[in-house]
């Protein structure tokens, strides 16, 4: 399989989607729509997530409504099966 040439673009536009939807936090519970059901992973001040529905539970479990972030590094990469993978580093205020 090919990689994708587009994986750039790709990472930037998926993080601009996504926090658009997790700061509104009426549209924040479709974000189990963007995890995988049994293989998505996320890893939140340490600790490991795996699935979308251990995944959601955390973020509808932060005790905030509104956040401020600092992006400090969004590093996309291809996959040899034609998929990216996204790793967002910042800070949450």
């Amino acid at each position: 399989m090919a990689l994708n040439p587009a994986y750039e673009a790709i990472g930037k536009h998926f993080v601009q989607q996504y926090y658009a939807m997790f700061d509104d936090p009426a549209q924040r519970p479709n974000l189990i729509n963007m995890y995988n059901t049994e293989s998505s992973f996320m890893t939140f001040e340490g600790m490991q997530l795996q699935g979308s529905l251990k995944i959601m539970e955390k973020l509808t479990g932060l005790p905030f409504q509104k956040i401020t972030r600092v992006i400090t590094a969004v590093d996309s990469q291809p996959m040899f099966d034609g998929g990216v993978i996204i790793n967002v580093l910042g800070r949450l205020q």
